[in-house]
């Protein structure tokens, strides 16, 4: 993005070079001269042209051609300024004197000039001000204000030279070659003039060669090579780009879809000609008005696309047959071929019949049959078709399934075209549109997209071209990772991308090349390795010296505090006094963390003590982990972490694994003082920043313009003024969040820090409760905090401010005064090859960004003097320096600037800061840059001076630095020259490296090393330079020099090889290094495979210790281990196959728990070669006594057999003196042995049996439907574990497994399971047909004497499209032989389905069906064909399905649902049919009717009721549900909202409520939507079920209530209110809900309800419950009646199902709720209450309250519902939660309580919470919680609590 120029003028410095240098250099303290000019300058016929503003005097300007030089740099003209003149025209300016002072003025090229006008340029901002577009609301918004204030649009800017063929349209014998630069590419409007003087005719308009209109500068420098060039005509197609300049890869997403055949003559005489025969079919618009091309591919190459050109209009048309003939180069033996067309046109969809060709040369004919549609509709514009050799495809076609994830960064998504060309050892795919994904919508901000390329076969995929064409709003693209699935190998491609795709961000590329991840290398691993580079790069910030840290706990809540007694904790608070830490740098990721109050102590290592901070113990290694959290590891003992317990202490030895917590959130101390410069970061590389207009957005880079001044105005309340733009503040009002404040209350702001997360959140002050937020295109808006991470901000300190404010007042100083950046960077996530362990963040060169005057300088500012010789460069210059306190670098000099610097004889001046690194002593120089730039130097010295104290230090150098002559090194070190004399010498170092004898042990990859000592190291050096040609090669010796100031002894040396393939990996057998001048030599064994897997990571670069510490090295590493350590010996065969490539796995079961898999690791990394033994550590956390371990491989690779010998366990923590010996000696293969690649190993226990290894025979038997072409898996699971899921791979009675009807044994050796329980079997439905319907299984084994045999029934589908769709089961072990006879009570029909004849041709929708019957109903019945190939639901058809469902008794309705897919067409539902198959139930379903979005209902679930002559037929409904969404902020949604009606009868099924009677956008804040449910009766509603799928920005949701009624025409309705949340992380914490009706209501009321002492009437009331026996007592209840004045109670006797009671209930009020209590008698029986029906005579008021409550004996009950007016929202129902706290006083407490909330309106009544024959106890100090379900109370006064104790006081 580029960087927003600032608004003040500018003093230019013209045609001097040296003052450009000086600047780029120096800082100047700019006066104003006392005679200058403001003049703005504006563009000729541009109104977009926002102007320059430029101050003109004779000091900066000496003449009128200076200024006119000046001006053509920075005024995008063809041929530069060469006229100025007033606005209208008039008058010319031809000196300076005829300048007025604020004035505008007018630049062109010609002496004819076009008026602008000037008003609505001045008020346009300038393009490269105005962000990338973010989201399509707030384009069209702009679009819809272009006319007032003209919009325009980044123009990206070409880097390099790019040569182009332009063609006059409609002729192309008349073209120009033109090469696009800088020069004639500053503006598409320049370039248009400039082509029309080239091509002798008015360009107005450009188009691609396929006609695409070329709209801007960013289309054109994206065209591939030839252009058309026209006036006001429209586009002429032709034969254009006859010369083949375009081509697939280059074009991507524009025009990359066709391409014109190549007419010229062949480049080689080894040309073919072919015949080319396409026959479009004769179905009814079968012919295109596109262009078809065909591409052919070949062993040795492919033709690239070819034009069927012919007369227009008379080809590929309908039944026809066209012939061509075309020309290739020699491609070899055909194998596959691509026909396309590229979509335009009238009618472009084609339906292409057959291809044939005809090979000219060696008369082989060829015939490909296609028989579909080409058209986007149908999904393809293209399609390969593969030959055909005796009647089999040479190549198979396969649908790859291309996973495409969007990253997390804000504003992340797209909304262009995106296009993705796939390449494998057999071709590529052509450029593919990504057009239909399995989400709603494409590319947003962290979604994972699927898509589907169908092509021919392409076997190993090994990279990618994904792009997209820069086209719609907000198209830039942040691309995470493309995954592609290959259903033939069953293998998944990786490609990982991690960058932008955008013109305004990252390298300005909108397509990229990924290569694949070779799966070897664990694709997730090495992008969490990513991950944590990037987190570092973030947050390195915060370990810079002189920072105070505080370190939070996650676990135990607390921070850590090292007392003065010196010992640590992790229970401290933040204001803790000792929990603050001083940051002293050692090197690259190693710190001390010296105590703030305590300086001589410090954090110290793995075991959290506190020690002198000048001891290398102290010094800890920062591992940052992806979720941000630091774990500090003991640099001097690697392995070794801070770490504590559960109770915040430092563990002990018998504290198990999972108990502990490393990980720490790091908070920097004062980050908010007054005067701070901070960044607001929203993500890893993203900060909140201000805009031109005022709006803000998240999406800023981490550069000046999204810098923040803090000021403090109170604790924890501060402003934020933009440093960009003083004056400007981050402020909430009127429901905006922008940066326009002036610095009034709106822009106080609460800061609230999330300890557990590192972040803070921005409250209003002013408006309490609203938080700065982020929308998902990282717009700011005013948002509640509802733990979304939108409101989190990670703020990065750029400069500290001072703890308290000066003076008395806390208002922002108005001062504009320029800052000095501090060493805290922006961090940039891009791994450095020259980064070492002991470096630092880059640093640039400091200067004023101002231009005003600097402050005086700090203690830790040097001024850098470089003078160059004789020869100069133009690349980058890196900076290390070296003191005996640490080092500091790299230090990129001339990053910014770099053709100004480093010139010949010349001495350039850099001001750095360079943190506390002691006395220094040395510095490193290196050149950048690739070896064939310009890259010779000759450097004469370099100069180091101390602002402060005026002390210089020389470095002489008089030495040439090159990476292109062979006798010259582009690194060098110098040492200090104190007197004449360096301090220390420079010394040769021989190294010499040495390459293992092994087999494919060379490597021709990169290696690199680096030499440390006790002074340092030597940086990272590139071994290049060698006197053999070839480096290491197999059992070669390999010499090199490294040039270093002495490092003293020498301790060790880092050894890297970057290797990208298997085959590039390396084995170092060792490394020696000589000192010459004292005849030293150091040996440094290596002995392994580079790069190397440990535990599962990829390493590429290992630490090497001499000789003679080595065996200390390995002591000390053997004793870093953690409790449950063991390390595992594994032992290969010793003959040459042994062997394996597969990744081997590891499983170990102990007594208490088993430890899931463990990867060892893969052949693929040398591991497990023949005759070999592999040594790993795993931790087996804390399992009890071992009893068994199992290992395997997954048998991947060329050769997975592995003849595994044996494997030797040792426990190493606590340390055990016996090794665990478990012999195996048998192979693990498919193909060999028992064809089994897992075994199982049991382990003595010395207090008990060894278990036996058994062998399981295993039944499977196949039903009489379908058998199985897939891999079949199980899994038996027993009492004593489980055996692992293993592969049936040899059937031992058949050679074909799982055939229909058949019976196929296996055997499995796994140590004894115990009683077997259940079995999980599974299969990958890989193959075609993969359907199998498995009747069941038998395992037979023999333990001991006794034979056993287990018998678990399935009959059921494993099928994906069957059934309910499930590839696996679970199946139980049969108890008895009920269980069968109770599986054979299930029924079976027959399902006969009638399609009518309108209804379209059936697509790939699933159809299910759903039984209702008197004893409940069935699953979901997926509507699938009985036979393989068989196609359903074709138009006029009967299909006929046989179903089994469980006992559903009499049916009396059915539901019929589709799946709602893209570009389902519908279905018309002509009947259905139902038989019982084994009884006489025989019923009728007349359908007719569409289940179709789009036609009659718009609905694609149906319900039916049964017609038959036995029972009545249900009546229909259409329910009207009426969703009421609440009035408070943020009760809005703009998810999917589903919901279920439950009824007497049964249910509606799932239905999404789509589309609501009332207009408007639905569920919006107070707003009331209903829909239409259309389903069989379903007598009274009871409850509904209703949610959402949380999908959009803010799904959470806050529901009032649901008004259900049977029809528009009903005048009474089911209340089910809800008043909460339907959210994540608001009310209840949960998107669904079910509500269970409180009763009915009238829909409309003539009169209002108020019921008082005037008014005249009774309420009559009926009472509706359960019958009562005449034995039974009568039941004594109390309605009690509350209204707004007062509340009545009416005792009442129940004696029968029904009873009336009337009453005027007068003086209460308005009635709210209704309350019943009792029994107040003993009760015999339970009795249920119904229902409460209410009428008032006078007011023809009604109600039905919904009781619904069973009265108990020995129960006291108190229940209520609020009442129901119509047209009134009735109160909700609350729960409330009741918590008792008993005291620790006396003993426990039983007897009877009760409790009583009382509130503002009423009380709950008298709650028991015990039974009336049960008494309750209340312990000593416990916490009691009870639940109280009451009609809302209003503000809560007091709780009346009641005891009774039975014992005698």
């Amino acid at each position: 993005m580029s960087e927003t120029p600032s608004t003040s003028y500018s003093v230019n410095q013209p045609n001097s070079s040296e003052s450009e240098q000086s600047l780029s250099t120096r800082h100047f303290n700019v006066t104003e001269p006392v005679v200058a000019k403001r003049i703005c300058f504006y563009k000729s016929g541009d109104p977009q042209f926002n102007g320059i503003k430029m101050v003109i005097n004779n000091r900066s300007y000496k003449t009128f051609d200076a200024l006119l030089d000046s001006l053509s740099k920075r005024v995008p003209l063809p041929f530069g300024v060469r006229n100025i003149s007033t606005p209208k025209g008039r008058h010319c300016i031809t000196n300076l004197e005829d300048l007025e002072d604020g004035k505008s003025y007018i630049c062109s090229h010609q002496r004819k000039m076009k008026p602008i006008n000037l008003e609505r340029a001045s008020k346009k901002p300038l393009p490269w001000q105005i962000s990338r577009p973010v989201s399509a609301r707030r384009r069209a918004v702009q679009l819809a204000r272009e006319n007032e204030v003209g919009l325009g649009h980044r123009e990206r800017k070409i880097t390099t030279p790019k040569k182009m063929l332009v063609f006059k349209n409609g002729d192309v014998r008349l073209r120009r070659t033109i090469i696009l630069g800088k020069k004639n590419t500053q503006t598409f409007e320049a370039f248009l003039d400039y082509m029309s003087e080239l091509m002798q005719y008015p360009v107005l308009k450009l188009y691609t060669t396929d006609g695409r209109k070329v709209p801007n500068l960013q289309a054109l420098i994206l065209c591939s090579g030839a252009v058309v060039a026209a006036g006001r005509e429209p586009f002429k197609p032709s034969n254009y780009d006859s010369l083949g300049y375009s081509r697939p890869a280059k074009l991507l997403g524009i025009a990359n879809r066709v391409y014109p055949k190549a007419n010229a003559k062949s480049e080689s005489e080894n040309t073919r000609k072919w015949k080319v025969s396409v026959l479009t079919s004769d179905m009814p618009s079968a012919e295109t008005s596109s262009k078809v091309y065909i591409t052919l591919y070949g062993d040795h190459s492919s033709s690239g696309p070819i034009f069927l050109d012919g007369e227009e209009g008379k080809l590929f048309q309908r039944g026809n047959e066209d012939i061509f003939t075309v020309q290739t180069g020699n491609i070899g033996n055909l194998y596959k071929i691509r026909i396309g067309h590229t979509n335009s046109g009238n009618s472009p969809a084609w339906h292409c019949e057959e291809v044939q060709l005809l090979n000219l040369f060696s008369g082989e004919q060829f015939s490909f049959p296609a028989c579909r549609w080409l058209a986007w509709d149908h999904g393809e514009i293209s399609m390969e078709l593969p030959v055909f050799h005796q009647g089999q495809p040479v190549l198979p076609v396969t649908v790859y399934e291309v996973h495409v994830t969007t990253g997390e960064l804000w504003n992340a998504g797209t909304e262009a075209d995106v296009y993705i060309s796939i390449y494998g050892e057999k071709g590529d795919t052509g450029s593919r549109q990504l057009l239909r994904s399995q989400k709603p919508k494409k590319f947003l901000k962290g979604q994972t997209d699927i898509f589907s390329v169908e092509a021919v076969h392409l076997g190993h995929l090994y990279k990618i071209v994904i792009g997209h064409n820069g086209l719609g709003s907000g198209n830039g693209w942040y691309l995470d990772k493309v995954v592609i699935k290959d259903p033939i190998t069953d293998l998944d491609y990786t490609f990982l991308c991690h960058r932008w795709l955008d013109n305004g961000q990252d390298d300005g590329n909108i397509s990229r090349e990924l290569t694949v991840t070779d799966a070897s290398t664990f694709p997730g691993r090495q992008e969490l390795e990513l991950k944590r580079e990037e987190t570092w790069a973030a947050e390195k910030w915060k370990f810079q010296k002189g920072n105070t840290l505080q370190f939070y706990n996650r676990l135990t809540c607390g921070f850590i505090c090292l007392s003065p007694d010196s010992k640590v904790d992790a229970l401290g608070d933040k204001k803790n006094k000792y929990g603050l830490f001083d940051v002293i740098v050692r090197r690259g990721n190693i710190c001390i963390f010296s105590s703030h109050h305590i300086p001589h102590l410090a954090l110290a290592n793995g075991y959290a003590t506190g020690k002198s901070k000048d001891k290398t113990c102290c010094e800890l290694r920062v591992h940052l982990q992806p979720n941000g959290s630091a774990i500090l590891e003991s640099a001097r003992s690697p392995g070794h972490t801070v770490t504590f317990n559960l109770q915040g202490k430092v563990p002990d030895e018998t504290t198990g694994y999972a108990g502990l917590s490393r990980e720490f959130v790091v908070h920097v101390k004062g980050v908010f003082h007054h005067g701070a410069i901070i960044l607001l970061n929203t993500s890893l590389c993203q900060a909140l920043y201000l805009r031109p207009d005022g709006s803000c957005s998240g999406t800023g880079q981490q550069q000046q313009e999204s810098y923040w001044k803090v000021h403090k105005i109170s604790s924890g309340v501060c402003m934020f003024e933009s440093v960009r733009n003083p004056g400007m503040y981050l402020k909430i009002k009127d429901g905006q969040c922008n940066g326009t404040g002036t610095g009034d209350e709106c822009c106080h702001f609460k800061v609230e820090k999330n300890l557990e997360a590192g972040s803070v959140s921005l409250e209003s002050v002013r408006n309490k409760g609203m938080y700065v937020g982020l929308l998902p295109d990282g717009q700011t808006k005013p948002v509640i905090n509802i733990g979304e991470n939108n409101v989190c901000f990670y703020p990065q300190v750029i400069k500290f401010g001072r703890e308290k404010p000066m003076g008395t007042s806390a208002a922002p100083n108005q001062e504009k005064k320029g800052f000095r950046e501090s060493e805290h960077q922006p961090a940039k996530a891009q791994k450095q090859i020259s980064q070492t362990p002991s470096t630092f963040p880059p640093s640039k060169e400091m200067r004023n960004p101002q231009g005003g005057e600097c402050p005086p300088p700090s203690a830790d500012e040097w001024k850098v003097s470089v003078l160059t010789g004789n020869a100069g460069t133009q690349v980058n210059v890196t900076l290390w320096i070296y003191g005996d306190r640490g080092a500091f670098g790299p230090i990129i000099l001339g990053k910014d600037n770099r053709k100004q610097l480093f010139l010949s004889r010349q001495e350039d001046e850099f001001q750095v800061k360079i943190k506390s690194i002691g006395n220094i002593y040395k510095i490193r120089i290196e050149l950048d840059g690739l070896p064939n730039e310009q890259s010779e130097w000759n450097l004469q010295s370099v100069t180091l001076q101390h602002l402060m104290s005026k002390k210089t230090l020389n470095f002489p150098a008089n030495t040439w630095l090159s990476k292109n002559s062979v006798d010259r090194d582009f690194v060098f070190e110098l040492p200090v020259v104190e007197a004449g004399k360096p301090i220390y010498p420079i010394v040769l170092y021989h190294v010499h490296v040495y390459t293992g004898d092994l087999e494919q042990a060379d490597t021709d990859s990169t290696v690199y090393l680096c030499i440390y000592g006790k002074r340092g190291d030597s940086g990272l050096r590139l071994l290049h330079k060698s006197g053999i040609p070839v480096k290491f090669q197999k059992g070669k010796v390999n010499a090199f020099e490294v040039k270093a100031v002495s490092l003293g002894k020498l301790q060790k040396v880092l050894l890297r090889c970057e290797a990208n393939s298997k085959s590039q990996y390396w084995y170092c057998d060792k490394v020696i290094v000589r000192e010459a001048e004292n005849n030293s030599e150091y040996v440094f064994n290596c002995e392994r495979w580079l790069p190397f897997m440990s535990q599962g990571v990829i390493h590429s670069e290992i630490y090497l210790y001499p000789q003679d510490i080595q065996v200390n090295q390995q002591l000390k590493m053997q004793q870093e281990t953690n409790e449950g350590d063991w390390k595992i010996t594994v032992v290969t065969g010793d003959f040459e196959t042994a062997g394996t490539t597969a990744t081997v796995s590891l499983y170990a079961y102990g007594e208490k728990k088993a430890s899931g898999p463990i990867i060892l690791g893969s052949g693929k990394h040398q591991l497990f070669n023949p005759n070999s033994e592999d040594t790993f550590k795993i931790n087996l956390g804390d399992l009890g006594q071992l009893y068994k371990i199992r290992i395997g491989h997954d048998n991947t690779g060329n050769d997975p057999s592995w003849y595994l010998e044996e494997i030797r366990l040792e426990r190493l923590v606590p340390i055990s003196q016996e090794e665990i010996c478990l012999p195996i000696e048998c192979w693990l293969a498919e193909d060999k042995d028992e064809g089994d690649t897992w075994r199982e190993v049991a382990i003595r226990n010395p207090t008990k049996e060894l278990l036996p290894l058994l062998v399981y025979e295993i039944h499977v038997y196949t039903g009489a439907k379908l058998g199985a072409e897939s891999d079949v898996y199980i899994n038996l699971i027993g009492t004593r574990g489980d055996a692992g899921k293993r592969k049936l791979h040899r059937s031992k009675n058949n050679n074909v497994k799982f055939q229909h009807g058949q019976m196929d044994i296996f055997f499995i050796k796994a140590v004894s399971l115990g009683d077997l329980e259940k079995v999980l079997i599974s299969h990958d439905g890989a193959a075609p047909g993969n359907g199998w319907f498995l009747d069941k299984i038998v395992v037979k084994y023999k333990e001991g004497k006794e034979a056993r045999e287990v018998v678990f029934p399935c009959n059921r589908w494993l099928d994906e499209y069957q059934d309910d769709g499930k590839t696996q089961r679970e199946l139980t072990a049969k108890k008895d032989v009920n269980s069968k006879k109770s599986f054979l009570k299930a029924q079976q029909w027959s399902v006969q389905v009638k399609t009518d004849g309108d209804s379209p041709e059936p697509q790939d929708c699933k159809r299910t069906l759903v039984i209702y019957g008197s004893k409940g109903k069935s699953d979901k019945i997926l509507l699938s064909p009985q036979r393989p190939g068989h196609v359903c639901f074709l138009p006029r058809a009967t299909d006929e399905f046989i179903v089994e469902t469980e006992d559903v008794g009499d049916v009396y309705k059915i539901r019929v649902s589709c799946d709602d897919v893209p570009g389902f067409e519908g279905w018309h539902l002509k009947s259905f049919h139902l038989k019982e198959l084994h009884a006489k139930q025989k019923l009728n379903f007349d359908c007719n009717c569409w289940l179709s979005i789009s036609k009659e209902d718009k609905e694609l679930v149906k319900e039916f009721p049964a017609v038959n002559e036995d029972q009545k037929t249900l009546p229909v409904h259409k329910y009207v549900v009426s969703v009421h969404t609440g009035d408070c902020w943020g009760a809005e949604t703009f998810a999917n909202v589903y919901i279920t009606l439950y009824g007497t009868r049964g249910d509606t099924g799932v239905r999404k409520l789509h589309t609501s009677l009332t207009p408007g956008r639905k569920f919006q804040r107070n707003k009331v939507d209903s829909f239409l449910v259309e389903a069989v009766s379903l007598s009274h509603l009871r409850k509904v079920v209703i949610g959402h799928d949380g999908e959009g920005y803010g799904a959470g949701m806050y529901l009032k209530m649901i008004a259900v009624r049977e029809s528009q025409d009903s005048d009474k309705e089911w209340v089910f209110p809800w008043w909460n949340w339907l959210d994540t992380h608001l009310g209840s914490c949960e998107t669904v809900c079910e509500i269970v009706t409180v009763g009915r209501r009238l829909i409309s009321c003539p009169k209002l309800p108020e019921i008082n002492v005037q008014s005249s009437g009774l309420w009559i009331m009926d009472i509706t419950g359960s019958d009562l026996s005449n034995e039974v007592d009568p039941l004594h209840l109390s309605f009690i009646f509350y209204g707004n004045l007062n509340h009545k109670k009416l005792p009442l006797q129940v004696t029968g199902k029904a009873i009336q009671i009337k009453d005027e209930l007068a003086d209460i009020g308005s009635l709210y709720k209704v309350q019943v209590t009792g029994p107040h008698s003993k009760l015999k029986q339970p009795w249920h209450l119904d229902l409460l029906h209410m009428k008032h005579t006078g007011t023809n008021e009604e109600m039905y309250l919904a009781f619904d409550c069973l009265f108990n004996p020995n129960e006291d009950k108190c229940v209520e519902l609020p009442a129901l007016y119509a047209d009134q929202e009735p109160l909700p129902v609350v729960e409330y939660s009741v918590h008792l706290h008993t005291g620790d006083l006396k003993k426990d407490a039983t007897g009877e309580a009760y409790l009583c909330i009382q509130g503002e309106r009423s009380d709950s009544g008298k709650r028991w919470l015990n039974s009336r024959n049960s008494l309750i106890t209340f312990a000593r100090g416990q916490v009691d919680v009870f639940k109280i379900k009451a009609v809302y109370l209003g503000k809560l006064n007091k709780v009346l609590v009641g005891f009774k104790s039975p014992k005698k006081r």
